[in-house]
Formats: C-alpha cells, structure tokens, sequence
C-alpha cells in the first residue's frame, strides 16, 4: 500500500492575499535563514517585483504566492530539516519565477544585491 504526499497550497494562498502580511514575515523568516538560502538573491528580486506598483497583478499575484509559501512555518519539507528543508521553498519559487520572469527587471535584482551588501537589518525599512 503506498500512500501519495500532496502538497496544501491553501495556507499559502490565504496569506498572499494579505501582503502587508507578507511583507512582515518575509523580512522576519529571511533574517532568521538567509545564510543557509542559496537562492536568497534571487528570493529577494521577486520579492522587489512583487511590491512593485508597476509589475502587473497577476505577476503579483503569483510572486506573492510564492513568498508566501516561503514564510509559512509548515510546509510540506519542513524548514527546520538540514539541506533539504528549503527545497520545496526553492522549487516554488523558482517556477514562480519561470512564469513571470520577463517581469522581474534589472532594478528588482539591483534592490536585492544591494539589500544583501548592507545587510538584510536595513533592507525591510
């Protein structure tokens, strides 16, 4: 008997549709995990396109979603677990970005490179 894992992308959903929501915990679960994070960088460009007035909704939409299954505490590989506990995380995200990647501009990933030279502290500000 073998039993099939699924993953619950309802929480995620709930909480895109608050981003000030996000935006909070964003900030506060990147802080606590962005040393171990190979893909920080490019976490951080989508979160840039994502507030971005400019960038479409439903790239926002989308972007949001994803960020959003980042800061939930439970998903479906927990966090918490060593190499592998980001992997689902990085695999959403990264097909978040695949969709909308035309939208994510050289200024979104110039935000991110420099909130990562001086330090996440005053990139949330």
């Amino acid at each position: 008997m073998t039993s099939e894992r699924t993953v619950d992308f309802e929480p995620a959903e709930r909480l895109a549709k608050d981003p000030e929501r996000v935006r909070k915990s964003f900030w506060i679960k990147l802080k606590r995990v962005a040393a171990k994070l190979p893909f920080v960088e490019d976490l951080l460009a989508a979160y840039y396109c994502a507030f971005d007035r400019e960038t479409p909704r439903h790239v926002q939409a989308a972007l949001l979603g994803a960020i959003a299954y980042f800061v939930l505490p439970f998903d479906f590989m927990p966090d918490m677990l060593p190499v592998l506990g980001f992997t689902d995380d990085a695999a959403v995200l990264a097909t978040a970005i695949r969709m909308v990647a035309s939208n994510i501009k050289p200024e979104h990933r110039e935000a991110a490179h420099s909130a990562l030279q001086r330090g996440l502290d005053e990139a949330d500000g």
